[in-house]
């Protein structure tokens, strides 16, 4: 084996992806560690044997590897699911290649990813809903979490305002982009506008499209057709069960880009094809998504369409960030402390205002989401007979957030003997970075504070070198 190909092969096998190669004849000569967890074969079990001789569910029709040996073309992040020769299911997305020499085809590669657990789970999730609705349908009462907007605590004037967006469409059917950052309380408004208005009575469905593979995730959400594709079975998706309802689409920008177009054809025809189908199956789904950055830049970044944006803003609502609305930090914490006063036996009565002052200095990064955690672990470590909250319950990250904030203002000294253009990158420098520490190294909340946009402050931040912020 000559030195380069010896090379090849030890970092094949230390991959996180399964590598798998056959040759023309159909004989695998390449199969690497990670392929060998997720499929459960032996190296030497495979390599020099057919690969239909190890994999006796596939043929060559359904094998991503014969397909391409036989096209010549590339297939892109195929789900496959199959039965290895010991009988046990795998998932898999694939990415499968044509292997050419000087024109000729000589074989196939095939980059696997692991997701059978993944889609074991997604599968369960899928059947828990169906048994949920129909359970439903047969009157039995199902306990589970309903917000609607008197559970959503606060005065401020902007969120008021978003507040108030909210309860108009709660009043329609139309397509409503709600965004706001981490931990801002966007399924909340979700459910509040759902619970609140003319659909009420019918299905609430929520799915979050960053938590599983394009793949996995158009089928969750348009059904399944047996003998669509290998291992599939007939299952309706999350449109159906929706039917009549909403549908939640959380951090639509994490949906890869060839789902959100099928997405849109769903929104502008009124029907959806199960994957594998043909039949269109006409749905009356309210969809309410969500992002977690702002559209304009997902739009920028590729990671939303620009007309998927425009079908889905039909109503907009911006709720803001806890750090623009420090008012409600008062009303949110007594909340909290009784919500946890009952769920931990404790008998606390407020915070020390030591504790409140170090609240409206911290920017929130987390929202309330992060307001109501940190609640929460204080009142795990207050004693029964304690009644107030004092700092020392409390994580470092408060505590040393002030300290930090008054090291950055003090730092911008102004040296005489640099020259102007040195001074002001220095001044410029140091400005960046004080704003990234009040952020929490949060690029496109440094970038709205600083008034620029987030491409500029990235320059900026390779500039500086400061990409590593602590």
């Amino acid at each position: 084996m000559e030195r380069e190909d010896l090379i090849l092969q030890n970092i094949l096998q230390y991959l996180d992806e399964g590598i798998h190669v056959i040759d023309k004849e159909g004989k695998t000569i390449i199969y690497n560690r990670s392929m060998e967890e997720l499929e459960g074969i032996k190296r030497e079990n495979i390599i020099n044997n057919h690969l239909l001789d190890i994999f006796p569910s596939l043929d060559e029709e359904s094998s991503t590897l014969f397909t391409v040996m036989k096209t010549g073309r590339a297939i892109m992040n195929r789900g496959q699911t199959y039965l290895n020769y010991k009988g046990k299911k795998i998932s898999s997305v694939n990415t499968t290649i044509p292997i050419f020499d000087k024109g000729d085809l000589i074989g196939a590669l095939e980059i696997g990813k692991d997701i059978t657990k993944i889609k074991e789970l997604s599968e369960e999730l899928l059947a828990l809903r169906s048994e949920l609705n129909s359970n439903n349908n047969k009157k039995i009462k199902i306990k589970s979490k309903k917000y609607i907007f008197d559970n959503i605590i606060g005065k401020t004037d902007n969120l008021k305002k978003s507040i108030d967006i909210a309860k108009k469409a709660s009043k329609s059917s139309s397509s409503v982009l709600i965004y706001g950052e981490t931990g801002t309380g966007k399924e909340l408004f979700a459910q509040s506008i759902h619970y609140s208005g003319i659909r009420k009575k019918s299905p609430f469905v929520a799915q979050n499209c960053a938590a599983l593979p394009e793949q996995l995730l158009e089928g969750i959400l348009f059904g399944t057709v047996k003998g669509g594709f290998t291992g599939a079975v007939d299952r309706p998706g999350l449109f159906e069960q929706a039917n009549g309802g909403t549908l939640l689409l959380d951090e639509i920008n994490s949906m890869g880009m060839l789902l959100q177009s099928k997405l849109l054809r769903v929104l502008q025809e009124g029907y959806i094809r199960r994957v594998g189908g043909t039949k269109e199956i006409p749905v009356d789904v309210r969809i309410i998504a969500t992002t977690n950055e702002l559209p304009n830049e997902a739009i920028d970044d590729r990671r939303l369409r620009r007309d998927l944006y425009y079908r889905l803003n039909v109503i907009n609502i911006n709720i803001p960030p806890l750090r623009e609305r420090k008012e409600d930090l008062n009303l949110l914490a007594e909340a909290f402390i009784r919500k946890y006063n009952k769920k931990l036996q404790k008998n606390v009565w407020m915070l020390s205002r030591e504790v409140m002052s170090l609240f409206k200095v911290y920017n929130w990064p987390g929202n309330v989401r992060e307001l109501e955690n940190m609640i929460e672990g204080a009142m795990n470590f207050i004693a029964k007979d304690e009644h107030v909250l004092q700092i020392e319950y409390f994580p470092d990250s408060i505590k040393d957030f002030e300290k930090k904030k008054k090291t950055q203002n003090n730092i911008l000294k102004i040296n005489q003997k640099e020259s102007l253009k040195d001074t002001l990158n220095n001044i410029e420098k140091e400005i960046i970075k004080s704003k990234l520490i009040e952020c929490n190294n949060n690029i496109s909340a440094a970038a709205r504070n600083l008034g620029v946009k987030r491409q500029t402050l990235q320059h900026k931040l390779k500039k500086y070198e400061l990409l590593q912020v602590q």
